[in-house]
C-alpha cells in the first residue's frame, strides 16, 4: 500500500529512522526542526526528503510524525504516554505544530477545548518527560 507516494517498506524505514533519531534528541536534551528531521531521514534512509514548499509533502511529513508517535507507544506502553513528536518544532519558532495538538487530542491526552497556555504547558511538559526518560543516566 502507498500513503504519499511512498511505499510500506520505505515508511517502516523512516519510522525507525525518526524514532532513533528523536530518542538520541531527548537523551542529549535538546529539541530539533522539521527542517533538521528532514536532513536526518535523507542522510540515514537514503530516501528523498519531504519537500515543504508542497502542502501533501507537509501533511506526509505529519502523518511520519503521527506514525513515530504511535510506534514508541507500541515500544513504551507505559504511563504516562509519550509523544516523541513533542521534540519537533518549525525553523525560527518555539512550539510544536498544530497536528501535534490534534494528535494529542485524538489520544486522550490533551482536552479538545484546550487554551493556548494549557497547550503550551502540555507540550513543556511532554519534553520534559522525554528528556527523563531517555536520558543517558536512566539508559
Amino acid at each position: 500500500m502507498s500513503h504519499f507516494g511512498r511505499d510500506d517498506i520505505e515508511w517502516d524505514q523512516l519510522i525507525e529512522a525518526g524514532m532513533k533519531f528523536l530518542i538520541e534528541r531527548a537523551r542529549l536534551g535538546k529539541v530539533t526542526t522539521y527542517t533538521e528531521l528532514n536532513f536526518t531521514l535523507e542522510r540515514r534512509t537514503g530516501y528523498t526528503p519531504f519537500d515543504f514548499e508542497r502542502p501533501n509533502e507537509r501533511a506526509a511529513m505529519g502523518h511520519l510524525l503521527g506514525q513515530i508517535v504511535s510506534r514508541d507507544h507500541e515500544h513504551n506502553p507505559a504511563t504516562p504516554r509519550l509523544m516523541l513528536s513533542a521534540l519537533v518544532h518549525y525553523l525560527g519558532a518555539n512550539d510544536a505544530g498544530s497536528g501535534f495538538y490534534e494528535l494529542a487530542k485524538q489520544l486522550g491526552l490533551l482536552s479538545p477545548k484546550a487554551s493556548k497556555a494549557a497547550k503550551e504547558e502540555f507540550w513543556i511538559g511532554q519534553i520534559n518527560a522525554l528528556y527523563d526518560r531517555y536520558s543517558a543516566t536512566r539508559a
